[in-house]
């Protein structure tokens, strides 16, 4: 009987500590994007949108840089062995079915066969500027989101800053910690949501500058190659 008794009153001890333990709360990222007010949820939209375009323009440039990219290595020795036989019009209809820059080069430059060399020359690389535009087509739009998604974030901060303390100044000191802490939310959520929308659209950006690199430096191989062709003695 005092065995029982005992065991029952461990019981209802264990049952009120149990009460009594503190119950700890999760916070997911969509609660942590919402309880920054509403400044903190325009902020965020911003960023959101910002994201979207960033995102949208990396993947449509990196697959027309890649495509760009693509080239025959067998085509300038197409190129050389027309043009070395006379047969223009082959080489030409060659570059037509060939759909790269390197190949709009070489039919700028075959367009131009029978003129001085300088302007031949000069034709192409008149050709050659029109193609790395193309190419950069829109990725300056990558480094001013990157630029400025962290000035965006760092705003939402002040903002969240200047509400909580102008919160704590209209209540005398004795601010709610609830809607104080909200104005510490806005800023503490757009500052993370601003630096990782400027990293994504930074390092997009770098990548997407070395990769038209790439392609601009193997059109101005491919174009001396074909200035060399028509600087062989025939």
């Amino acid at each position: 009987m005092i065995n029982m008794l005992l065991q029952e009153g461990a019981q209802d001890a264990a049952d009120a500590l149990s009460t009594d333990e503190p119950v700890e709360k999760t916070l997911s990222i969509i609660d942590l994007l919402l309880t920054g007010g509403v400044s903190g949820m325009v902020i965020i939209g911003v960023l959101f949108v910002l994201l979207f375009v960033a995102i949208y323009i990396y993947f449509e440039r990196l697959f027309a840089i890649k495509a760009a990219s693509k080239i025959d290595g067998n085509f300038m020795n197409q190129i050389r062995d027309n043009v070395s036989n006379g047969n223009i019009e082959a080489a030409k209809i060659l570059c037509a079915q060939t759909n790269s820059p390197v190949a709009r080069l070489t039919a700028k430059g075959i367009s131009r066969i029978g003129n001085p060399l300088e302007d031949i020359n000069t034709a192409i690389e008149n050709s050659g500027r029109l193609e790395v535009y193309r190419l950069e087509k829109n990725v300056s739009v990558l480094a001013t989101i990157a630029g400025a998604a962290p000035m965006i974030g760092f705003l939402g901060t002040v903002i969240g800053m200047v509400l909580a303390f102008h919160t704590l100044a209209t209540s005398s000191g004795q601010a709610d910690m609830g809607t104080l802490a909200e104005g510490i939310y806005t800023a503490m959520t757009t500052t993370v949501a601003g630096l990782i929308v400027g990293i994504i659209a930074y390092m997009g950006y770098n990548h997407l500058v070395v990769r038209t690199d790439k392609v601009v430096h193997a059109m101005e191989a491919n174009a001396v190659d074909f200035l060399d062709l028509l600087n062989e003695p025939i």
